[in-house]
């Protein structure tokens, strides 16, 4: 499936975001997707992740009760709504599918698909 995410952008400390990601090319209703982050210097971070039917997610401690995923299969359509945004999360963001055999609850970077086109999220003070 190719994935394409928008909705990034400059934005001040304390303020909300909401990020998409539309897929193709597949049945993206198969699929548990994710949303992850790479700042620069950094390695890919895992941000959330829902299941296919939107029954069920987790999240990094790091956005825990500050960010929310879901899922639109209609559209193929993931979200990120992001909320109280720190300077920590500035990064590019896209939305990954589940690998593969990666288990259910994994928070590795290395379980997750490539990912496709992201967005830049750049928080300032």
């Amino acid at each position: 499936v190719q994935l394409q995410a928008s909705g990034g952008g400059p934005v001040q400390a304390g303020a909300s975001l909401r990020l998409s990601c539309v897929g193709s090319g597949r049945t993206f209703s198969n699929y548990a997707m994710a949303w992850l982050r790479q700042a620069p210097g950094k390695e890919r971070e895992f941000v959330a992740a829902i299941s296919w039917n939107a029954g069920s997610t987790y999240y990094a401690e790091s956005v825990k009760g500050r960010f929310t995923i879901s899922r639109d299969n209609a559209k193929s359509t993931v979200y990120l709504q992001m909320g109280n945004l720190k300077l920590e999360d500035t990064a590019v963001y896209y939305c990954a599918v589940l690998a593969r055999g990666a288990n259910w609850g994994t928070r590795a970077g290395t379980d997750f698909g490539p990912g496709g086109q992201g967005t830049l999220v750049t928080v300032s003070s």
